[in-house]
């Protein structure tokens, strides 16, 4: 089932997720939804917290690479970032909950990260390039934080007309969302 999307703006986006149990109500289900959410909005990596729950949850897949092999898939539950190794490298990053704006973000190249998966295996992985660079997004998300933190003053400044307009929902994306302004309507 596709789940709609928060939006910039949502007080969900920036608080520090909890760590969930086993016996957390539907996981599976959850985590299925999350993958079908993602796909339908062309995203390579979804966060509990971009589809409302402040829970530290993360899903990843980069898709194939540019030779046809099959990409990184995984499921990331209650994970930590043990390390963060190299030269930062800027890379353009885009976010599903803040649509039409695209910065290049600073990140290192190597990332040691501890996780449960799907399965509740747990792993300790190092990955590098496109992996760690998604990893390291979404689990700034669970750390209550967004790619455009990392800006400059100056270039958030530039850019807060068109965040002011994404917490307003006046924007168009191609998959369904929710705003925050609908979030309070309810209440």
């Amino acid at each position: 089932m596709k789940l709609p999307i928060v939006a910039y703006g949502d007080p969900v986006l920036r608080k520090v997720c909890q760590d969930i149990n086993q016996d957390y109500p539907e996981l599976k289900k959850l985590i299925s939804d999350m993958f079908d959410t993602m796909y339908a909005a062309y995203g390579v990596g979804l966060a509990a917290p971009q589809i409302g729950l402040p829970i530290r949850l993360f899903i990843v897949d980069t898709g194939e690479d540019e030779d046809g092999k099959e990409g990184f898939k995984r499921v990331f539950i209650n994970a930590r970032i043990l390390e963060e190794k190299g030269e930062p490298w800027a890379f353009t990053e885009g976010c599903l909950s803040i649509p039409e704006i695209r910065e290049d973000v600073m990140r290192k190249p190597v990332v040691v990260v501890e996780y449960y998966d799907e399965n509740w295996e747990l792993h300790e992985e190092e990955l590098s390039g496109m992996p760690a660079r998604v990893v390291q997004h979404e689990y700034d998300h669970i750390e209550g934080k967004l790619f455009t933190d990392t800006l400059s003053l100056l270039r958030k400044r530039m850019l807060k007309s068109k965040l002011d307009a994404i917490s307003k929902g006046d924007i168009r994306a191609e998959y369904k969302m929710k705003f925050p302004q609908q979030r309070n309507k309810k209440r």
